[in-house]
């Protein structure tokens, strides 16, 4: 499935998930705006956000700090963008 038209800055936060060696600095409030433009998000009260895309879902925990540097969860969001059929511009 091809990727929705995205802006410059979501399609940078993109090639940064799917970048090798995995990015440990990567800005939370990018990863969120990018999931919202490419489907559905939910934000509880608890940090957690619900993230939906071509049904798939997944649910992550916002950081202490405002950059995502834990790789397994930058792994997460990889996987999830994966299983949506979502991969970053050639």
């Amino acid at each position: 499935m091809p990727t929705p038209h995205l802006n410059g800055k979501h399609e940078t936060t993109l090639r940064t998930i799917f970048q090798h060696p995995v990015s440990h600095n990567l800005d939370w409030h990018h990863v969120v705006r990018l999931l919202s433009a490419l489907g559905t998000i939910d934000e509880h009260p608890d940090g957690r956000v619900t993230a939906r895309i071509n049904d798939q879902e997944a649910v992550l925990h916002r950081p202490r700090h405002k950059d995502i540097n834990d790789v397994d969860e930058v792994m997460l969001i990889r996987h999830f963008l994966e299983r949506a059929g979502i991969s970053p511009p050639a």
